[in-house]
């Protein structure tokens, strides 16, 4: 293994415990805005960084990851069940928009939390075959343009201070 690979499984192992640390904070934040689901997606921010240094490959790990083991962690296999569906309709979307080079990360990260709010809706709908969840579907969808902005802005911010990271407004 060379020294690249090393620095490059170290930096993946500390954003992997990033993530899962700002997964538990996430989870000690009271934040309920009058519709189930609704979080910060602080633990997205990890997500978005190794997509923007690594690419979407070690992205995808790092995603699978995170929701398996937050879900063990602080959760229980119904919220993995949600993350997951979450995390891979927001991710599958992230890519697309930054593999185009026509959004901004403010607005890969805004889509992303957008559609991992929609993914979520999407799998209450299906396991509680209510269409009475979809009434959720409009605040979710601001919630998740509001959070994906403010992770946007974030990641925004962490990639003008980091040397050496792969980043492309």
């Amino acid at each position: 293994m060379g020294l690249e690979n090393k620095e490059k499984t170290a930096y993946m192992g500390v954003l992997l415990s990033f993530a899962l640390i700002l997964s538990y904070v996430e989870s000690l934040i009271p934040f309920y805005f009058g519709a189930p689901g609704i979080k910060l997606g602080l633990a997205n921010l990890a997500v978005m960084l190794v997509l923007y240094r690594y690419g979407w490959k070690e992205a995808v790990i790092l995603n699978v990851m995170r929701v398996l083991l937050a879900g063990f962690l602080f959760g229980n296999l119904f919220m993995i069940l949600y993350s997951l569906a979450g995390a891979v309709c927001s991710f599958l979307v992230m890519y697309i928009l930054k593999r185009t080079g026509k959004f901004s990360v403010m607005g890969v990260s805004m889509s992303g939390g957008v559609f991992h709010n929609a993914g979520q809706a999407g799998v209450a709908f299906f396991v509680t075959k209510t269409a009475g969840v979809l009434y959720y579907l409009p605040a979710l969808i601001v919630a998740g343009a509001v959070t994906g902005m403010l992770i946007g802005i974030t990641a925004k911010a962490v990639f003008k201070h980091t040397q050496g990271w792969k980043y492309k407004a």
